[in-house]
């Protein structure tokens, strides 16, 4: 009987690098943090005036599309403010709510998983 190397192949073939003390490496693209979508809750008390002012300072939205977001908040119950990692979709969060606590108005600021 002769010595097989490998698989039995020529010593050119793949089974050869598998061999011991061999490893495989492989490339592999870093993960995409889950995002979260920043929703605001319509309230019958909270001026239209002020979640706009909302949209603009907290989520750098033009007065247009602040205005357009706050109708649809108050026409559907919900609208997404942004779409943000978790650190700051948490932050936005806790910023409207205190905001909105230091003008006495109810206004309801959530995140949930895109």
């Amino acid at each position: 009987m002769g010595t097989r190397r490998g698989g039995g192949g020529s010593g050119d073939g793949p089974d050869d690098r598998q061999g011991a003390g061999a490893a495989l490496l492989t490339r592999t693209r870093p993960k995409r943090p889950d995002m979260y979508r920043v929703l605001l809750l319509n309230d019958d008390y909270t001026p239209m005036e002020f979640v706009v002012q909302v949209l603009e300072q907290f989520f750098n939205k033009s007065r247009e599309d602040a205005t357009r977001i706050m109708y649809h908040v108050h026409q559907t119950g919900v609208g997404v403010c942004g779409v943000y990692t978790f650190e700051v979709a948490e932050t936005k969060v806790a910023q409207v709510m205190d905001f909105s606590r230091r003008h006495q108005h109810p206004l309801q600021c959530v995140m949930e998983k895109n």
